[in-house]
């Protein structure tokens, strides 16, 4: 990947696709005896520190400004996600907002004089809808509705009215309503939707008569798109289907007729489509076996940007929806997402924000330019004392499930210099959902545990997003079972590297992550030298009994109703397993959090300690899912660091061929 130093990168040879082409995907290896550590001797062993890995900036979501020379984005600079405002040429950033709570989905308002933005209360997830002047920094609380979380503002072409998704607090349902900014009166757009649903992301026409939104089914196996006439609230389907299929609106077309949408209806991937409104006929622009999400039309309507997830690599392409072709724009590989509010476009159509993230550098915003075909970096998040070079691209290494249903993909991280010699040491590091994907993208602690001498494998287990239909459902009523033994297949094929000792391997995970670490502790306990769960649930049945309620519709929609399935439920809570632990635990919680609460990390505990176990755990009060906060994630991390660093000692190998 390419380093802060380079302002501009020239794109050269675009790749281009029809839509009936396939996207290459890369080569994985398949043997673990061609994993090899790669030699570098100016490489600083055990240089980069928790502390200064995770003041390394982190960039949310921007919106342009209405006249384009201006971007406005959610920045941790301050040690918050607080809302900054950089010049669209580049510069130094101003911050706009100043708040101890964290701040996210950002909008400006079409006549420039607000920025709207959601914002929590120490990460409970009730949500207010916030306004900010970008001249004055004057802050409105819009809602102010502590038991309703209100979320993803998004303004009318006209700027009177801010549609968004609202969520009471006991309520399963998402609905969206309007607030008109002229009259500040409040209207419903979808009222009574059934508990096992919710609507969500609704798009605007261009001349303000209509929304479109997506309702999803909370199983996550079924969706529909809706188009609402604003003025009488009656919502039309677009998208009747039989079965079980996902539909999920991206944006409207400049004349309201045809919907651009992400779907998997066509071969069981999601690809890219056009609804026509009126006949409900889809036109598919793409047909790949790789995942595919729309994103908008261009401001002349010619066009469309989208991106394809090839194997944990995305790339943005535009397509033309004259030619039919798709152009890719090469921009490093690694996580590239248009970018910009209500639109990666800028207002004339020469620019697209999007949102780069490799491996070996965090996540930043850079425009790129129609007309030249460069892209200028905006933002700078490696923060000094960080060398690029000091950090490990991963391997793509593809294994097979132990049951032989599946091919797992998974990028294995190896430290520089790292000797072939059985006595090293390797982290397997789960990612959350588990409708999620570990990406080909920067991750700090990875990061810091490669360069202290890890070896660190990051599969995507049956269940992740990424890989079609079939894959990603097929851990349905089955959670902690098949998915976990994709783990320890994982497990098997990295000790086939020669480089480890097999009694050197830990295991860590936030959210379900989480839990998979403590199946896997609890399930396969031979096999682990330590376990660090964060943000984890650990009984399925008091997780239900505290959690918010949408995620209690969607754990009963895929793991079935826990009287009639209650022995599957009680096998897959590793709390009931807990006699069977061997390896020492390091346990991390959120006080507020609403997903994974905290009592479930403190019954695993309390529960190990009667045992005689040896248990460490932290609790952020001031926290929810995860750490917002800068010196708690430095905090937390370097708990984690030392925790590993004490119970699975990495080989002394050096790392470094000076030495």
């Amino acid at each position: 990947m390419r380093t802060d130093v380079f302002l501009f990168l020239t794109l050269s040879s675009l790749a281009t696709l029809s839509a009936a082409q396939t996207l290459t995907a890369p080569k994985a290896i398949t043997d673990p005896k061609q994993i090899a550590s790669k030699p570098n001797a100016q490489v600083e062993p055990r240089s980069l520190t928790i502390e200064k890995l995770y003041m390394t900036r982190q960039i949310g979501r921007p919106t342009w400004s209405p006249d384009g020379k201006s971007i406005a984005f959610v920045s941790n600079m301050s040690g918050r996600n607080n809302i900054w405002v950089v010049p669209a040429e580049g510069g130094f950033p101003t911050q706009l907002t100043v708040s101890d709570q964290r701040q996210t989905g950002i909008a400006w308002s079409p006549d420039g004089k607000w920025i709207a933005y959601q914002s929590d209360y120490d990460g409970d997830e009730q949500w207010d809808i916030f306004l900010v002047s970008p001249k004055s920094g004057k802050v409105v609380n819009l809602t102010q509705t502590r038991e309703i979380a209100e979320m993803n503002p998004t303004w009318s072409p006209d700027g009177r009215y801010l549609a968004y998704d609202v969520k009471p607090k006991n309520s399963a349902a998402l609905e969206i309503d309007i607030y008109d900014m002229v009259m500040r009166e409040l209207k419903h757009l979808t009222t009574n939707t059934p508990q096992d649903k919710r609507n969500v992301n609704p798009v605007w026409s261009k001349d303000g008569k209509y929304i479109v939104y997506t309702q999803e089914q909370a199983k996550g196996t079924d969706s529909n798109i809706f188009i609402a006439d604003v003025a009488t609230s009656q919502s039309t389907l677009l998208t009747l289907h039989a079965g079980e299929q996902l539909y999920f609106a991206n944006d409207l077309s400049l004349d309201g007729r045809r919907v651009l949408m992400t779907s998997n209806a066509a071969n069981g991937y999601q690809n890219l489509g056009l609804v026509d409104v009126t006949s409900k006929k889809v036109t598919w622009l793409t047909k790949n076996k790789w995942e595919v999400r729309g994103y908008e039309f261009s401001p002349d309507g010619k066009r469309v940007s989208f991106t394809a997830n090839v194997d944990g690599n995305e790339d943005i392409y535009l397509h033309d929806l004259v030619t039919s072709k798709s152009t890719a724009l090469e921009i490093g590989k690694g996580l590239n997402e248009p970018a910009g509010g209500h639109s990666a476009f800028s207002a004339d159509g020469m620019r697209l924000l999007y949102y780069h993230n490799g491996p070996t550098a965090p996540g930043d915003l850079w425009i790129y330019h129609l007309a030249s075909g460069k892209s200028q970096q905006i933002t700078h998040s490696l923060v000094g004392g960080i060398r690029p070079e000091d950090m490990v691209e991963p391997y793509l290494i593809h294994y097979p499930s132990r049951d032989g249903k599946w091919t797992i993909s998974a990028f294995l991280y190896v430290p520089y210099n790292m000797a072939r010699n059985g006595q090293n040491a390797a982290i397997v590091y789960l990612h959350g959902g588990p409708t999620s994907q570990t990406m080909n993208l920067f991750n700090r602690f990875i990061q810091f545990a490669v360069n202290q001498g890890y070896m660190v494998l990051a599969p995507n287990y049956r269940g992740s997003t990424g890989y079609g239909k079939d894959f990603q459902q097929a851990n349905l009523f089955d959670m902690g079972g098949g998915d976990l033994q994709d783990i320890l297949a994982g497990v098997d094929w990295i000790k086939q590297t020669g480089h480890l000792d097999s009694k050197k391997i830990a295991v860590m995970g936030a959210s379900y992550g989480g839990y998979l670490s403590m199946m896997a502790v609890t399930k396969a306990p031979e096999v682990w030298a330590a376990g660090v769960p964060i943000v984890p649930f650990v009984d399925w049945f008091t997780e239900m009994k505290n959690e918010d309620p949408v995620l209690r519709e969607s754990d009963q929609a895929t793991m079935g109703d826990p009287e009639k399935n209650k022995a599957l439920y009680e096998d897959r809570s590793p709390i009931n397993f807990v006699g069977r632990i061997k390896a020492p635990l390091l346990l991390l919680a959120g006080g507020h959090d609403p997903r994974c609460p905290k009592s479930e990390t403190e019954q695993v505990v309390d529960a190990i300690k009667k045992r005689g176990g040896t248990v460490d755990y932290k609790i952020y009060e001031n926290e929810g899912h995860g750490f917002a906060r800068v010196e708690n994630q430095i905090d937390a991390y370097k708990r984690v660091g030392d925790f590993l660093l004490a119970h699975v000692v990495p080989a002394d190998c050096s790392c470094s061929l000076n030495e």
